[in-house]
C-alpha cells in the first residue's frame, strides 16, 4: 500500500513540469574595470585608503587610550596568583575593554560634542571634525606620557625637541604614551605580586622545616593567595586603583 502511494506521489511531481518548481535565485556579479577619468581614479584611491584605516582602527584606538595599563595589570594579578589560566583571557580583555570605556568617557564625551555632532550636523567638514576629534585625545596622552619618555622618542627621530605640546607630532607621541604606560603597569605590576610572593615563602619555609621538600610550594599556596585574594576585595582594590591612576 505504502509503495502505491510512493508511486502515484513520484507521478504526479513528474508530470509537472520543472518550471513549476524552479526557485529563482539572485545573483552576484563583481567586475573590475579600467579607470577613464581622474576622478575615478582618486574615487579607488581613497576607498583603498579608508580601508586601510578601518583595519588599523581598532589597534590605533587601544594603544591610545587606558587599554595598555589596564590589560597588562590584570594579566599581573592573574600571574601573581599563579592560577594559570583563571580567568581566561577573553574575560581578562573583555574586562579591560569595559574599564578602558569607563575612564576615556569624559574624553571621549568632549569629542562627541566638539567633533563628531557638528560634523553630522554639517556645521564643521572633514578635516576640521578630525582636528578637533584628536585634540581631547592628545590632551590625555600628554597627562599620561613621562618626559623623558617623550624626550626619548623625539631624540631618536631626529627632531628638535619642542617648545610646547603642539609642536609635538602625533607619531611621536603614541608610542611615547605607551612606553609610560608600560612603565606604570610594571610598577603597579610589582607591589601586586609582594604580597603573593610573602605568601609563597611562609608556605616553601613551612614544608622545608615539616620535610616535605618533594611537595610543590605553589599547589599548597594557591588556595591561601586566592583566600587573601577574596577576603581584601582584591578586584575591587584592582580596579580602583587603576581609575584613580589615571585621575
Amino acid at each position: 500500500m505504502r509503495l502505491c502511494i510512493r508511486v502515484i506521489i513520484a507521478a504526479i511531481l513528474f508530470s509537472y513540469p520543472l518550471s513549476v518548481f524552479a526557485i529563482d535565485l539572485p545573483t552576484i556579479s563583481l567586475g573590475v574595470e579600467n579607470a577613464t577619468t581622474p576622478s575615478e581614479v582618486s574615487s579607488a584611491v581613497q576607498i583603498l585608503l579608508v580601508l586601510t584605516v578601518l583595519s588599523a582602527a581598532p589597534a590605533i584606538l587601544l594603544m591610545t587610550t587606558a587599554f595598555v595599563r589596564v590589560v597588562v595589570v590584570l594579566s599581573f594579578v592573574r600571574q601573581a596568583m599563579g592560577t594559570q589560566q583563571m580567568p581566561p583571557n577573553q574575560v581578562i580583555v573583555g574586562l579591560a575593554m569595559f574599564l578602558t570605556f569607563f575612564i576615556m568617557s569624559p574624553v571621549y564625551t568632549v569629542v562627541n560634542e566638539q567633533a563628531v555632532q557638528p560634523y553630522l550636523a554639517g556645521e564643521i567638514n572633514q578635516q576640521v571634525a578630525l582636528e578637533l576629534a584628536i585634540d581631547p585625545i592628545r590632551e590625555f596622552m600628554f597627562s599620561q606620557t613621562r618626559e623623558e619618555d617623550l624626550a626619548l622618542l623625539i631624540d631618536v627621530s631626529g627632531h628638535d625637541q619642542p617648545t610646547s605640546q603642539l609642536e609635538v607630532a602625533t607619531t611621536a607621541l603614541i608610542p611615547a604614551f605607551m612606553l609610560s604606560e608600560l612603565n606604570r603597569a610594571f610598577q603597579i605590576g610589582f607591589m601586586i605580586y609582594i604580597p603573593f610572593l610573602v605568601i609563597d615563602m611562609i608556605v616553601a619555609s613551612v614544608l622545608m622545616s615539616m620535610g616535605m621538600m618533594m611537595l610543590p610550594p605553589p599547589i599548597i599556596s594557591l588556595p591561601f593567595k586566592l583566600l587573601l585574594f577574596v577576603l581584601v576585595d582584591g578586584w575591587g582594590l584592582v580596579v580602583g586603583a587603576l581609575v584613580k591612576s589615571f585621575s
